[in-house]
């Protein structure tokens, strides 16, 4: 039986992000997943001390986890799923890989649900800029691409109010995220107080 081949997997994965997603997808970007939630899968992934046909799996889930938006964003986890199933047999992964890799997908959907401990990784993975220094430039990316796929203005206070809500709610699953991005989470919490106060104060 052929070893799954992650590098081929990674290759096409990545080829079909950077050269069919939609140009306006600003925040679901090649760059989301190649810079983003691949790194931080593997630096939590090695904190929590997964390696093996898990770690391989887990990679393999980060790549193809938002593939499905280059057809619709809309179910775009079922659509990676489907794609995972259609492709990676081809690359030599067995049929448990691919039901663990399409597990690990769809935990990643919103609301996201986290039962075993890959799928808390790549979930905090997928959710890693909450608590990074560059967490106001992704959420107005993702402001951006909002207004667009749904045809409407969203003014400022409203979406940091909207902002707010989500990340006072969220909460990282792995001692490994929490140790990461926790104070700068709670930091960009302060910021987005901030920037709410001064929205509505030059709305009124």
């Amino acid at each position: 039986m052929p070893k799954p081949d992650l590098e081929r997997a990674k290759h096409y994965a990545l080829n079909r992000l950077e050269n069919e997603l939609p140009p306006t997808l600003y925040y679901h970007s090649l760059f989301h997943t190649r810079d983003d939630v691949v790194p931080a899968t593997e630096r939590f992934a090695e904190m929590e001390h997964i390696t093996g046909d898990d770690l391989l799996c887990l990679r393999t889930a980060a790549y193809f986890h938002d593939l499905g938006h280059i057809e619709n964003s809309a179910d775009h986890e079922e659509r990676s799923v489907r794609m995972v199933n259609e492709v990676l047999p081809g690359l030599g992964y067995t049929r448990p890989q691919l039901a663990l890799i399409g597990q690990l997908i769809m935990a990643t959907k919103l609301p996201q649900d986290a039962p075993t401990l890959l799928a808390k990784i790549i979930v905090d993975a997928d959710m890693d800029s909450l608590g990074r220094d560059d967490f106001l430039k992704t959420s107005l990316d993702l402001k951006a691409e909002l207004e667009i796929m749904r045809n409407e203005t969203i003014g400022m206070a409203d979406w940091y109010t909207r902002q707010l809500t989500f990340v006072l709610q969220h909460r990282y699953f792995t001692e490994a995220a929490r140790k990461l991005r926790e104070e700068g989470k709670q930091r960009n919490i302060k910021l987005l107080e901030r920037l709410l106060v001064e929205a509505r104060e030059s709305e009124t």
